[in-house]
C-alpha cells in the first residue's frame, strides 16, 4: 500500500528552532521549549516551511534532503524566496531533453492550446458559482483550435491575446465581488499600491512555489515553457502550470475578502528614509496576513472528486496539491512518450 504524505511543518514564529534526533523532528520556542515533534520514518512528511527568523539545524536540513521532503525558505510575511534542492535532483536529463524537442516538433502548441483553454475554463467556474457573465467556451476554443502559425513564437502571441482579453473581462467582474472600499479597476502585479492587488500577488506567489517545486520533482525545466516565453530570470514552466490553478486562489481571496475591513491594512512607504515614495502601498496588517496565508494553504489541502491515476485504486479523491503534483508529473511522462495525451484536469468549485 502506497502512503501519501500529508503532515507538514510550518515554523511561523520568530526564534523557532528546527532540529533532528533518533528519527525525529522537533521544534522549540524561542525560550528552548519544546512544542511538537514528528516521526519522519512513520508521519510521512511533505513539506517543511521556514520563516525570516526561524532557526534549524544542519543535521535537519540533511535529514529533509534525505527523505525527500519539501524544505521552502520564506520571507518574513510567507513570501516564498527559495527551496532546498537536492544535487540529484537534475539527474533525469532525458525528461528535459524531450521537453526541448517538444518547443521544436509541435507539441508545445498543442500544450501551450490546452493551458490557455484549461485557465479560462477555470475563471468561468468562479464567475458561474458568483452568478456572473461567464466567457463564451465554445468561441473561445474556436478561436484557440484556429490559431496558426509557422512555430511557437507566432503562435504564442495570439493565444495571450485570446488570454488576455477574456482575464481582463473575468477580472473586471470578480473585482466587483470584493467590499466597494476595496474594489480598483485593473489587475496590477507586481508593485501595485492598492490592497487588493497586493492580496492577489500574495496568493500567486504562495502558488508559485507549489508549481516549482512540483516541475522540479517531475525532472523537468522549468525555465523552458510553452505559453510563456523563454527570458532570462523567468521560469516560464512554473507559470505555465500556475495559469492552471489561479482560480483556486481567486475563489479564496473572494471568500477571505468578506472578513476584511478597512482597518484591517497599513500603510507602508518604500524607499530611503530622506527619498520615500509619496505614495503608500497597502498591505494587511500581521494578523490578518497570517489569517490569509493559513487561508491559502488550507486552499490546497481542500479534497476534489478526482481520484489518483497512479493506479491507486483505493484514493477515489485527493487534495488539490496532490493533483497540482501529480498533473505536472502527468505532463513529464508525456514527455517521454509514457502516455498519449496530456489533458488538464479542473477541479470543480463547490
Amino acid at each position: 500500500m502506497v502512503q501519501t504524505r500529508t503532515v507538514k511543518i510550518h515554523l511561523t514564529e520568530s526564534g523557532e528552532y528546527l532540529g533532528v534526533r533518533a528519527n525525529e523532528f522537533f521544534l522549540n520556542d524561542k525560550k528552548r521549549k519544546e512544542k511538537a515533534k514528528w516521526d519522519f520514518e512513520q508521519q510521512q512528511i511533505s513539506e517543511i516551511v521556514l520563516k525570516a527568523g526561524n532557526l534549524v539545524s544542519t543535521n535537519a536540513l540533511e535529514t529533509a534532503l534525505e527523505f525527500k521532503i519539501s524544505m521552502v525558505i520564506t520571507r518574513w510575511n510567507g513570501e516564498p524566496i527559495g527551496i532546498l534542492k537536492a544535487l540529484d535532483d537534475d539527474s533525469h536529463v532525458e525528461t528535459r531533453i524531450n521537453q526541448l524537442e517538444s518547443v521544436k516538433n509541435g507539441v508545445g502548441i498543442e500544450i501551450a492550446k490546452k493551458i490557455v483553454y484549461a485557465k479560462l475554463e477555470g475563471q468561468n467556474q468562479v464567475l458561474r458559482r458568483s452568478g456572473l457573465r461567464q466567457l463564451d467556451l465554445m468561441r473561445i476554443k474556436d478561436k484557440i483550435n484556429h490559431a496558426e502559425g509557422s512555430n511557437l513564437t507566432t503562435i504564442r502571441k495570439q493565444l495571450l491575446s485570446i488570454e488576455g482579453i477574456n482575464s481582463a473581462i473575468y477580472f473586471k467582474q470578480i473585482f466587483q465581488l470584493f467590499p466597494e472600499w476595496l474594489r480598483v479597476e485593473h489587475r496590477r502585479t507586481k508593485g501595485a499600491y492598492d490592497g487588493l492587488n497586493n492580496l492577489f500577488n500574495f496568493g500567486y506567489s504562495i502558488l508559485f512555489w507549489k508549481c516549482y517545486y512540483a516541475v522540479l520533482r517531475a525532472r523537468l525545466e522549468p525555465y523552458l515553457g510553452f505559453m510563456h516565453s523563454n527570458q532570462f530570470g523567468k521560469p516560464s514552466l512554473v507559470c505555465d502550470m500556475q495559469e492552471l490553478y489561479r482560480y483556486l486562489i481567486d475563489d479564496c481571496l473572494i471568500q477571505f475578502a468578506k472578513k476584511l475591513r478597512k482597518s484591517s491594512f497599513r500603510r507602508v512607504y518604500f524607499g530611503y528614509a530622506n527619498k520615500r515614495n509619496k505614495y503608500p502601498r497597502l498591505f494587511l496588517k500581521k494578523e490578518k496576513h497570517r489569517l490569509l496565508e493559513r487561508c491559502l494553504h488550507d486552499c490546497f489541502e481542500v479534497k476534489t472528486e478526482i481520484p489518483r491515476i497512479k493506479g491507486i485504486t483505493h484514493f477515489k479523491r485527493q487534495t488539490i496539491e496532490t493533483l497540482l503534483n501529480e498533473e505536472i508529473l502527468l505532463l513529464a511522462k508525456y514527455f517521454r512518450n509514457e502516455t498519449r495525451e496530456w489533458q488538464p484536469r479542473i477541479v470543480k468549485l463547490n
